[in-house]
């Protein structure tokens, strides 16, 4: 018995946000399937963040799994407006990110 390609199921990547400190304090946010490998890109591969070169060392300090790259988009684009202080909050625990912010 053979599988058809109808019974093949292509997994759909899983996105994360993560939040990366640079040496002078700087908070940068992106999205990836894969948080460890974009991070060691953007410590020194070419390609890692243009806003990223000569920052270093930078330090990982925030990541969460959202799902889908269009809840990710939107989460990102939601933490970058935010303000210090609530990024702050964000990455010590004391906010959390609901759902319906960014549908």
């Amino acid at each position: 018995m053979s599988m058809s390609e109808k019974d093949c199921v292509i997994p759909t990547p899983v996105w994360s946000v993560y939040i990366i400190q640079t040496r002078l304090n700087t908070l940068y946010t992106g999205v990836t399937t894969d948080v460890d490998r974009r991070f060691k890109e953007h410590q020194g591969s070419a390609r890692g963040a243009k806003y990223l070169k000569g920052k270093g060392p930078l330090v990982l300090i925030w990541q969460q799994v959202i799902g889908t790259k269009s809840d990710a988009l939107k989460t990102e684009y939601y933490i970058k407006r935010l303000k210090r202080k609530e990024k702050s909050a964000l990455i010590s625990g004391h906010f959390y990110l609901d759902e319906s912010l960014f549908k």
